[in-house]
């Protein structure tokens, strides 16, 4: 299968958002070659504005922005996303339901080279328990697009996560994105595996890795993280005899949280993977990092095995 970076469908797809949308505004905190929303400035430089290294003056004006009737796309790395401007995204975008979208980038542990502080695998916990506050979570290139397309029409404030590194291309050019639902990536009888973002690869790999071994294995992409479908999760979980989620971020406030309580009320055993309570560290490769806190197709592979 081909890779492609979800920042430059990020970048691409605010510029054809900019054309159908004149209303559409964006800020950056000097990372816009990172992000990619560089290529937005490229095309439309009466409509970015580059706030420098001050994340919480670019949430304030980017709230005003959206107050005056803008769509505003703010964008940094997700860990200054959402740790720096918490106050200001909570006080004022989240509070007053402003439309308001927030990039993540380099989320996870993407950003092998830069250790711990630079990533984040906190997140989406953080945005997650933000009253009003949507969190897309796409799994590829052209999820990201889609994403991008339906945060500008979502009413109030938007996280949106994106890895750094290129992911594998799963959804076909034209498929639709349906917020709060489950894209059902592979069938299967004898588990459910739910996966986020660059997540999905490592599920498709386990999938694998099971049917080798006679397993069959459903695979959930769950590119909307809030609001969670919580009752589809649970209906899931009745059609399978165990369930495993995976996701490269803290199982505290994450995909595994979400799934746990969906199945508060099942019969269903459930496991997760995903990074324990601890923070990253800095590496030679993201390949590294994933290996190191577990979050490979065979420890997928392995839980499902063992609840089995």
């Amino acid at each position: 299968m081909s890779k492609n970076s979800q920042r430059e469908a990020y970048g691409k797809a605010l510029v054809e958002l900019g054309a159908e949308e004149p209303r559409v505004v964006v800020l950056e905190a000097d990372l816009g070659k990172s992000t990619m929303s560089a290529m937005f400035k490229e095309v439309y430089p009466e409509r970015y504005f580059e706030m420098g290294i001050a994340e919480q003056n670019m949430m304030s004006t980017a709230a005003g922005l959206a107050a005056s009737g803008k769509i505003a796309f703010a964008s940094t790395f997700a860990v200054f996303a959402s740790g720096r401007p918490y106050d200001q995204i909570r006080q004022t975008i989240c509070v007053g339901k402003l439309n308001v979208n927030i990039c993540g980038s380099s989320s996870g542990l993407s950003d092998f080279g830069d250790g711990s502080t630079h990533q984040s695998i906190e997140d989406v916990a953080i945005m997650s328990a933000i009253p009003h506050m949507t969190v897309l979570t796409p799994c590829d290139a052209e999820e990201t697009r889609q994403a991008v397309k339906a945060a500008a029409y979502i009413e109030g404030p938007v996280y949106l996560r994106v890895s750094r590194n290129n992911v594998e291309d799963y959804l076909p050019e034209g498929s639709k994105f349906e917020l709060g639902k489950f894209r059902v990536m592979r069938e299967g009888e004898d588990a459910a595996i739910f996966a986020h973002g660059a997540m999905l690869e490592k599920a498709m790999g386990a999938a694998k890795i099971l049917e080798d071994s006679g397993i069959s294995a459903k695979v959930l992409n769950v590119a909307t993280m809030k609001p969670f479908d919580y009752e589809g999760a649970a209906k899931i979980a009745e059609g399978v005899k165990c369930v495993v989620t995976a996701e490269e971020h803290t199982y505290h406030g994450g995909l595994a949280a979400a799934v746990s309580l969906a199945l508060r009320k099942s019969k269903t055993p459930m496991d997760y993977v995903a990074v324990e309570d601890v923070f990253g560290q800095s590496a030679y490769n993201a390949d590294e990092l994933m290996e190191y806190y577990g979050l490979t197709s065979e420890a997928i592979a392995e839980k499902c095995k063992n609840l089995l």
